[in-house]
């Protein structure tokens, strides 16, 4: 028997997709730190490494809450859809 996959609403596929996008940046930024100069230019802290490790505290937060909210979300469509 084939099971279906629950109605979510698009809310959730946001939620679960910047989630990941979060995640992959933080990951980015601990591995390779100078990314966002090479991108922008840009070096507000002068070298010395620690808006970097802000942004993936901020990035890791964000994943976090986005994460829990489309868990959220995916319960609540397995809940009325079972």
């Amino acid at each position: 028997m084939k099971q279906s996959r629950p109605a979510v609403r698009p809310r959730f596929w946001w939620q679960a997709g910047f989630s990941v996008a979060a995640l992959v940046l933080a990951l980015v930024t601990v591995i390779s730190r100078e990314w966002i100069e090479l991108l922008t230019g840009w070096d507000p802290d002068n070298g010395s490494g620690i808006l970097e490790w802000v942004i993936v505290a901020v990035l890791g937060v964000i994943a976090i809450a986005l994460g829990a909210a489309a868990r959220h979300e995916w319960q609540r469509a397995t809940a009325t859809s079972g």
